[in-house]
C-alpha cells in the first residue's frame, strides 16, 4: 500500500505507466473476449484495439497525449461507441471484468484502483449512452479528452 506523500503526482506514472496500461488491457480483453454476453459488443475487435485503449487510458491519467494527437482525440472515441446498443447489463459486466483486471495488474494501492475504477465507470455510462445513437450521428464538440487524477475528474 502506499502512502499519500510517497504517491506519483499522476495516475498514469501510479499505474507503472504505458506498459502497465498494455498489460491491464490485454488482461481485461482477454477475459471480453471469452465472455459471452461481451463477446458480441466486439465481434469488430481486432488487436490493434487493445493498443488504442492502451493509448487513451495513458492519456486519460495523464500520461503522453497520444491518443488525441494521432488517433482523432475525444471525438474519435465518443463515435466508435455510436450504434453498438450497449445495455446496462453488459456495462455491468464490462466493470465486473474490469474490476477484475485492475485487481489483477495495477499496484496493490486502494486508492489508485478506486480512482481507476471510478473512472470506468463514468466511462461506460457515457460509452452506454453514446451507443444508442447511430452510426453517423453528430455528436457536436464533446470537447478535449478529459483527464482524471487523484481527486476524479479534472476537466
Amino acid at each position: 500500500m502506499t502512502s499519500p506523500s510517497e504517491r506519483p503526482e499522476t495516475l498514469y506514472e501510479a499505474v507503472g505507466g504505458a506498459d502497465a496500461l498494455s498489460q491491464l488491457s490485454n488482461t481485461f480483453y482477454e477475459a471480453v473476449l471469452a465472455d459471452p454476453l461481451l463477446a458480441p459488443v466486439f465481434a469488430d475487435f481486432t488487436p490493434t484495439h487493445i493498443e488504442h485503449v492502451a493509448v487513451w487510458l495513458a492519456e486519460i491519467f495523464d500520461g503522453p497525449a497520444r491518443f488525441s494527437g494521432e488517433l482523432g482525440g475525444h471525438q474519435a472515441l465518443l463515435r466508435a461507441h455510436l450504434g453498438l446498443s450497449i445495455t446496462e447489463e453488459q456495462r455491468v459486466r464490462w466493470m465486473e471484468l474490469m474490476t477484475a483486471a485492475v485487481e489483477e495488474e495495477l499496484p496493490d494501492d486502494e486508492l489508485l484502483r478506486r480512482r481507476v475504477l471510478e473512472y470506468f465507470d463514468w466511462g461506460t455510462k457515457i460509452a452506454r449512452s453514446v451507443s444508442a445513437d447511430p452510426p453517423g450521428t453528430d455528436l457536436g464538440d464533446p470537447g478535449p479528452t478529459p483527464r482524471w487524477g487523484w481527486d476524479g475528474l479534472r476537466r
